[in-house]
């Protein structure tokens, strides 16, 4: 049972009764190919394959490992075992193929809201919660916000806590941009060493493809700057099959490209997507219609406050009051540029420049601080006002001023 306590929703358990419930109730045989007629591991691991593709259907009787593990335990069976061989230690006793799996496999760490808060996320819990649930409902997501309000380390935060553990095999990231098409991100013909043209699946089908075969675990895509590239034209007919009602095979459709023909693709239900967008970037188009109906939004705001205080005074040991001057600073500033009527809201400078990385020490917080506004923040400033270099100038100035 080693392997099913370290990974539960990717492992199955092998044990007398579980045995007795995969046979009787479930009506699946188990190979008995190893030593003394017991089940070794390509019979262990070709049976999670079939109740992995099992698993989606959905009147199937159980959908994950954890699950049928718990139907076989309220297993009531008159027999004491599936088969003569069968005792509570036979998964124990696989072959030592196996062993040495269980011996590569690293435990991974549980991971829920309540880590996403200690790493540095100043949302509060409620917040974290409702965008974390509306992912699951939606099964698509787009963090949008000024730079430096952390999109794409929120959004890998929120899907480990979507997953519950931090399983980085599980997760994928992705920048989109200008020059991205479909043939790189879904699939397309790319050389090969024989001066031939090969058929490659790109980042998001190989993604499909690991969600399909670990049918009772989360998959997720992060999608860095979505709205950098043309999101319409790298999806393709991919766009359709995001909606979240669409997530079944009786909605596969056609790819552009095919391997085999009548070859039809769908996203499972245990694939989610979540992009990241800089509303302040002048350059970027606006998202379609389209791509906005098959995902939700959450807008980030900068959050500095108390709990930011509170975190970067116990994390890197800068004093509160020194904390509160910079707080009351950049706030200032942010007032400033969303009265610009050329600026806006969407422009503010987000808290993630004046939070330093997580088990940081800052031995002199106003030098850190200075050479924040002097690298960081100042050359933004200029970008903002590119037609009004003394103001840039001026507004940097006020951050450092006395300090």
């Amino acid at each position: 049972m080693g392997l099913y306590w370290i990974r539960p929703w990717k492992y199955l358990t092998l044990d007398g009764q579980s045995q007795a419930y995969i046979t009787k109730k479930l009506g699946l045989e188990i190979g008995k190919n190893g030593e003394k007629g017991r089940c070794s591991s390509r019979d262990y691991f070709g049976l999670i394959d079939d109740l992995e593709t099992r698993f989606q259907e959905d009147a199937y009787p159980v959908h994950s490992f954890p699950e049928l593990s718990l139907s076989a335990w309220l297993f009531k069976d008159t027999d004491t075992s599936a088969h003569p061989n069968a005792t509570d230690l036979d998964d124990e006793e696989l072959s030592a193929e196996e062993d040495e799996v269980a011996v590569q496999t690293a435990p991974i760490e549980p991971y829920t809201i309540d880590d996403i808060i200690a790493d540095g996320c100043f949302l509060e819990r409620e917040s974290i919660a409702k965008i974390i649930t509306q992912l699951r409902h939606k099964k698509n997501l787009i963090l949008q916000g000024p730079p430096g309000t952390g999109k794409t380390w929120l959004a890998k935060k929120l899907a480990y806590a979507l997953m519950g553990q931090k399983d980085e095999n599980s997760l994928r990231a992705v920048q989109f941009h200008p020059n991205l098409s479909y043939e790189d991100f879904v699939r397309g013909w790319r050389p090969s060493g024989e001066g031939k043209l090969t058929l490659v699946d790109g980042p998001f089908l190989e993604m499909i493809n690991e969600a399909k075969k670990d049918a009772s675990s989360k998959h997720v895509v992060v999608i860095e700057e979505i709205n950098r590239g043309n999101p319409a034209q790298i999806f393709g007919e991919m766009l359709t099959l995001l909606e979240a009602d669409k997530r079944t095979p009786s909605e596969a459709l056609e790819l552009s490209y095919r391997r085999a023909e009548g070859e039809r693709i769908h996203i499972p239900a245990n694939l989610y997507v979540i992009g990241t967008m800089n509303i302040a970037d002048r350059s970027l188009a606006l998202v379609d219609l389209a791509l906005r109906r098959r995902f939700a939004f959450f807008d980030l705001k900068p959050t500095l406050g108390e709990a930011w205080r509170n975190w970067v005074h116990s994390k890197a040991g800068i004093d509160n009051d020194f904390l509160q001057l910079i707080e009351q600073r950049i706030v200032s500033l942010n007032n400033e540029i969303s009265k610009e009527r050329n600026l806006g809201p969407q422009f503010k400078i987000g808290h993630s420049y004046v939070t330093p990385p997580l088990n940081t020490k800052i031995e002199d917080a106003a030098a850190w601080f200075q050479g924040v506004v002097e690298t960081e923040i100042g050359p933004l400033l200029e970008e903002y006002w590119f037609d009004d270099i003394e103001r840039a100038i001026k507004s940097k100035d006020a951050l450092v001023e006395g300090i």
